[in-house]
């Protein structure tokens, strides 16, 4: 059904290609018009107000084909190759007991469901496809089934470390019955005698060509704070494994490439090797950090990086051949969960953009990322309150945020409660385009205590959808768009010429970085930044940045002068301590300035329970427009 106003959008339709083609005063070709977009809600199963054992009753579900909870567990997925079914995971809650046939509807599954309106045989609009497995078609099935994808062809499935199969058939087929589904477990070998079993892998993702994998794996370092590296790997299928756990038919995930090069010219931040006081920023280095998948056409992989502006967390996308880095997204707002159209010309990303949520750190623009070489994990970590996403998809073009074009949002409205533009319903990863380009799937969930009321800008009001659940999914049609031909994603090389091959029982690197000293950084146009590095005591990792800009400019039209100065520690591998003293001003295309109380800003937080934390403040202005932290605990 419709939600809300859901033909929001402006009327015009896509810029041509010869407009698009004209120079554009903010930088590169001149941005897309609005076009229409007509957002609606998908489909799920009834809901139960009981998670008791037979709770999900014949009233509830006629078809007795399962009930899910208000708490749904919800998460969307990627489209099947048909185009007409949405892949997502959910936790059914309330079935009979065994041997009850309704009883296979319970805990974790994946489901497909339709995007058309009409129905499967059944009169549903969904069907499961790991419900009800006989228990030899799933041994050692792994962790819980996330971030559901399909390779082009449909015959493949990756849910979180699984991949599903159905023997040919493709899973909106009659055909593939749970007698024919079979879930093999993933395994990253990571011992040199192949024991064990393997490496902790998050935030896994199925390349476009079925064949390959991007993940990341966390590592500490040796100052004990979190760190993680991503890695591309080829799936391979081992129906009799002798070694390593479990010791059932699985995919092995071989020939892995760390993406990331410790060579001292691949680091964001760097000596200058003609130089040693002068300090390089080379924002066209690909600098991994969280995977976030891969390029429509399956060339490139995109990921959250490393800073191009201080404190503006961005997403990204390196060409896997060449190492080109494209940026996907600048507008100072937080952003991660990324989707990339199937010609690679269109990007949609959940963005916390038009919340104001991290203006007060980010809001000034063109400020070099050099204090970022301690503070990314604090800065990207103030983006949630809690399990709260402040996230709404946004389509942005190639070319990305420029002059006065910052996206469409794709949900635009007047926010009334239950509609598509609701603000109690966020944005939640992953969004992910139809394979013909027309259509957009997303997922959201509902703010709940205790993000909201209390001190949080929201009170909390009960959820308007279908039984009070507190998930919801939504498919954005794009309805001036003409269907393109899927094409067919050969495989890629194993090898990423600018990664490293990753060497089984081998360390993770520690990342290079200034070492302790005075240095300075050149303005492109003007001015220069005095950098002042200090390490620990024990050698291991800078503590402390301080910079003092002098007429810095990089783009001649801002102007930088002041000083900041931060230092952070980590009591715990996952908690930030910062202690940030800023005192900027910026003149020229804006007055903005960026200053912390007189005693400092000084933020604890968890860079996992995102709870923010902070004596003192931290104040962001720009034309006037004052930007302020959020309150403590919200």
């Amino acid at each position: 059904m419709t939600i809300g106003s859901a033909g929001h959008a402006a009327t015009a339709a896509p810029p041509t290609s010869a407009q698009a083609g004209h120079s554009w005063p903010g930088g590169g070709p001149r941005p897309p018009e609005p076009e229409p977009i007509k957002v609606r809600e998908l489909p799920l199963p009834p809901v139960t107000r009981s998670t008791e054992p037979g709770a999900c009753t014949p009233e509830i579900n006629p078809n007795r084909t399962g009930c899910i909870a208000r708490d749904v567990g919800l998460e969307s997925g990627a489209f099947l190759s048909d185009g007409e079914h949405v892949l997502a995971t959910l936790h059914f809650a309330g079935a009979p007991a065994a041997p009850d046939p309704a009883a296979v509807y319970s805990g974790n599954q994946t489901i497909i469901v339709k995007t058309d309106g009409r129905t499967f045989p059944n009169g549903d609009a969904w069907k499961c496809i790991t419900c009800g497995l006989p228990k030899e078609n799933a041994l050692g099935r792994t962790g819980e089934y996330e971030h559901a994808e399909t390779s082009w062809d449909g015959k493949r499935l990756l849910a979180g470390e699984n991949i599903i199969e159905c023997s040919g058939y493709a899973f909106a087929d009659r055909r593939c019955t749970p007698e024919r589904t079979h879930v093999y477990p993933l395994r990253w070998n990571t011992t040199a005698d192949g024991s064990g079993a393997g490496g902790t892998i998050r935030e896994i993702r199925l390349h476009p060509d079925g064949v390959h994998v991007g993940f990341s794996s966390v590592t500490i370092t040796r100052n004990g704070k979190f760190n993680q590296y991503s890695y591309l790997g080829r799936l391979t299928f081992n129906p009799s494994p002798e070694t390593g756990t479990p010791l059932v038919p699985r995919y092995d995930i071989t020939k892995v490439t760390r993406l990331y090069s410790t060579a001292a010219d691949q680091q964001p931040v760097r000596v200058d090797p003609r130089n040693p006081r002068k300090l390089r920023v080379d924002p066209d280095v690909p600098t991994v950090g969280e995977l976030r998948g891969f390029s429509g056409t399956g060339d490139e992989v995109t990921y959250v990086g490393y800073p191009t502006e201080s404190s503006n967390i961005d997403v990204y996308a390196a060409d896997l051949r060449t190492g080109k880095v494209r940026r996907l997204t600048a507008h100072p707002e937080y952003v991660d969960p990324v989707g990339i159209s199937p010609d690679d010309r269109w990007t949609v990303a959940m963005d916390t953009r038009g919340t104001d949520r991290q203006m007060f750190m980010a809001g000034m623009r063109a400020i070099p990322p050099i204090t970022d070489l301690i503070t990314t994990s604090a800065s990207s970590s103030t983006r949630n309150n809690g399990d709260r996403r402040f996230f709404q998809p946004y389509l942005i073009d190639r070319h990305g945020d420029r002059g006065t074009y910052s996206g469409q949002r794709i949900n635009a409205g007047d926010g009334a409660p239950g509609s598509v533009s609701d603000p109690y319903w966020n944005g939640r990863a992953d969004p992910k385009w139809s394979p013909d380009g027309t259509q957009i799937v997303y997922w959201q969930s509902f703010v709940v205590p205790p993000a909201c009321g209390g001190a949080n800008p929201l009170p909390c009001r009960p959820s308007t959808a279908d039984g009070g659940r507190t998930s919801r999914m939504m498919i954005a049609d794009l309805t001036s768009r003409k269907p393109r031909k899927p094409r067919k994603v050969r495989p890629i090389s194993d090898t990423v010429p600018w990664g490293t091959p990753y060497v089984p029982g081998s360390a993770a690197p520690e990342r290079p970085y200034p070492p302790q000293g005075e240095y300075f950084l050149s303005g492109k146009k003007s001015g220069v930044a005095k950098v002042k590095i200090t390490e620990n005591a024990d050698r291991t990792a800078i503590s402390t940045v301080e910079v003092t800009y002098r007429n810095f400019s990089d783009d001649g039209r801002h102007i930088l002068n002041g000083t900041e100065r931060v230092t952070t520690t980590n009591p715990t591998p996952t908690v930030n301590e910062v202690d940030w003293h800023s005192d900027l001003v910026q003149t020229g295309a804006v007055h903005a300035t960026k200053k912390s109380s007189p005693d400092g800003f000084h933020l604890t937080i968890d860079i996992f329970d995102n709870i923010f934390q902070a004596t003192g403040t931290l104040t962001t202005t720009i034309n006037g427009r004052t930007y302020t932290q959020p309150a403590g605990g919200t």
